[in-house]
């Protein structure tokens, strides 16, 4: 029997004061970045939460005047993903669930697995922000769906329908579900 996996809010509040004196071509970026708690991250599992990683910033902590971006695959970000694609034989990361997918291309692969009678975990990456960016970075994918067979990126909904049409991904299947 499959489930579906969500992976919960982790957002950062930032706060940019503005700056009244900035000359700057980027006065936008001036200012003290004060970080204020958040939830932690959260999978939940049928109903069942599971701690994954907790990041508490302290209040008011000052940061750096000008602020940078950074990649959106943390460290934990990263462990997580590894344990959810290795403890499972089929993950599909999507656009909303298998029972109500958000997107055509989503859908298409949750049709081609459900006709394949393959047991499959879905994550939703609508609910996450911070999890959608580091997934691209995670999978050097751009896009979603992104299914992942037997702890291996396999790709999105064009090359699945691929697969599909040519047999190569039931024969995969297979062997992903006997190893």
């Amino acid at each position: 029997m499959s489930s579906c996996w969500c992976i919960k809010p982790f957002n950062l509040h930032p706060t940019i004061p503005s700056s009244s004196s900035s000359s700057s071509s980027h006065s936008h970026l001036r200012g003290t970045l004060f970080l204020q708690p958040s939830p932690p991250l959260a999978l939940t599992q049928n109903n069942k939460k599971k701690l994954l990683f907790q990041f508490h910033p302290k209040q008011h902590k000052r940061a750096s005047t000008i602020v940078r971006c950074s990649s959106g695959l943390t460290p934990q970000l990263k462990s997580t993903l590894d344990k959810v694609v290795t403890s499972n034989k089929v993950v599909l990361f999507m656009k909303g669930t298998k029972d109500f997918p958000q997107c055509g291309f989503s859908n298409t692969v949750v049709q081609i697995l459900k006709s394949l009678n393959v047991p499959f975990e879905t994550i939703n990456i609508l609910e996450n922000e911070l999890l959608r960016q580091g997934l691209k970075e995670y999978s050097s994918w751009p896009t979603f769906p992104q299914l992942y067979i037997d702890g291996e990126f396999f790709g999105g909904c064009d090359i699945t329908v691929e697969a599909y049409q040519k047999g190569e991904l039931q024969e995969l299947l297979e062997k992903a579900m006997l190893s």
